[in-house]
């Protein structure tokens, strides 16, 4: 599991909003290796990112 299949994921639901916790769950990855590969992909602008209502969380999108 890699930046890509999280990238792809976002891709394939541009529409919705989701938690690292819910990218985990979809693609049954731990929490852990999901939240560095996003670190990295916000990093480098490859996602679109928001803080979320809770408190140091964030929501991710893929970005067009």
């Amino acid at each position: 599991m890699g930046q890509q299949d999280i990238y792809d994921y976002l891709k394939d639901n541009q529409r919705k909003w989701f938690t690292s916790r819910d990218i985990s769950a979809e693609l049954d990855v731990s929490i852990g290796s999901v939240t560095n590969c996003l670190r990295k992909l916000r990093l480098s602008r490859s996602v679109a990112f928001r803080s979320s209502r809770n408190r140091n969380q964030f929501e991710y999108k893929f970005k067009r």
